[in-house]
């Protein structure tokens, strides 16, 4: 096999991969911005193995609101999916008075058809938000479970940071079309929710 060295050592030179390396790029798909908005909605196909959404200030019109999500099999006419899902959550107060490393019994769903908390207890104050990814993998697929976990950074009403980790799965085997996002309470008053396929 013979060797193939680069000529020009410089990163912004190279235009294209070899066909033999693979992309794993990410490919925008969707911006949705909110703007008092009931809720955001997404539709899946199969043409990614696995979906990412990015969250940008995410602000409710609800304090103590959280960003929740739920999937539909039917192209969105009903969410309910049963879901089996786990949620531990990182805190500190502006005070230095509380701090915590908890998992949060309350707030996960044991084979459950409800709408799971990405984040929790957002404040309203004008600068508070919730920021985050949540990922989505093989939703399209007809023989397996749709697995998910997410990572959430945002402020929390006493006021101070909260970081939230959830992960879970759907439990279908038939294929994820929609997801929708939604405050526990109120509506998402602003942010921008982006979807990305990953290749």
């Amino acid at each position: 096999m013979a060797l193939k060295f680069a000529v020009n050592n410089s990163l912004s030179a190279i235009t294209s991969l070899p066909s033999g390396i693979s992309g794993g790029a990410l490919n925008l798909i969707s911006t949705q911005t909110a703007s008092a908005s009931a809720s955001l909605e997404f539709s899946l196909d199969d043409s990614y193995d696995s979906y990412i959404f990015k969250f940008y200030n995410i602000h409710p019109s609800a304090n103590t609101s959280a960003i929740q999500f739920q999937g539909s099999t039917d192209s969105g006419s009903s969410y309910g999916v049963t879901m089996t899902s786990t949620i531990f959550t990182v805190l500190h107060t502006e005070d230095d008075a509380e701090t915590g490393f908890t998992y949060q019994a309350g707030d996960d769903i044991a084979q459950g058809t409800g709408f799971m908390k990405l984040h929790r207890h957002c404040g309203i104050d004008n600068d508070m938000s919730q920021n985050g990814e949540f990922i989505i993998y093989n939703p399209s697929s007809t023989t397996f479970v749709k697995h998910f976990m997410s990572r959430f950074s945002g402020n929390w009403h006493a006021p101070g940071e909260m970081e939230n980790f959830t992960a879970g799965y759907f439990n279908t085997t038939s294929a994820i079309t929609n997801l929708k996002f939604q405050m526990s309470s109120g509506n998402i008053d602003d942010g921008i929710i982006k979807m990305y396929g990953v290749s």
